[in-house]
């Protein structure tokens, strides 16, 4: 799969995608590798810390890759699936709120990543390249599921380097 171009996505994500190695699917699976051994090495006692007043706990940060993750993925499904409507944005704020993120453990939500990036495996190379070529409206901007496949992989790149520099 080829790198989306700038006018498959808004420009919010240009800086996920530029994260990204042109091939998508191979970066995916060393993240499903990678990700769940470097939260496997956060002390449990570690868990709760936030870098500063109001920002996300090491805990709430997972749980927002996660619901992320999942979002896209979804909208990925939807617009390759030729559904043509719209789809919602969300406020990651709002639902890292409304979550219990710190009744969870990191084992667990290591766990819970290994499965949903193994799913959305299967979901991505089961697309073809009409479908991936595909262009759908979210959050009221056009966007294709290529570039969805490559925000999954970027915003994980992002949250970890967040994770190592200002949690770790």
């Amino acid at each position: 799969m080829c790198r989306p171009q700038a006018d498959e996505y808004p420009a919010f994500y240009k800086g996920y995608v530029d994260t990204v190695h042109d091939d998508v699917l191979a970066e995916l699976e060393q993240q499903l590798d990678s990700f769940p051994l470097l939260l496997k090495q956060i002390a449990v006692d570690k868990a709760a810390f936030a870098y500063a007043e109001g920002k996300w706990t090491i805990l709430e940060l997972i749980g927002h890759v996660l619901d992320t993750e999942r979002i896209m993925a979804y909208r990925a499904l939807r617009i390759a699936r030729n559904d043509k409507t719209p789809l919602a944005g969300f406020d990651e704020n709002d639902y890292v709120a409304n979550a219990r993120f710190a009744d969870r453990s990191l084992g667990s939500m290591a766990e819970e990543f290994e499965h949903l990036r193994k799913a959305n495996l299967f979901l991505i190379k089961s697309f073809s390249e009409t479908e991936l070529a595909r262009v759908g409206i979210s959050n009221e901007k056009p966007i294709s599921v290529k570039a969805l496949v490559f925000i999954i992989a970027g915003h994980l790149n992002h949250h970890i380097c967040i994770l190592k520099e200002r949690y770790l």
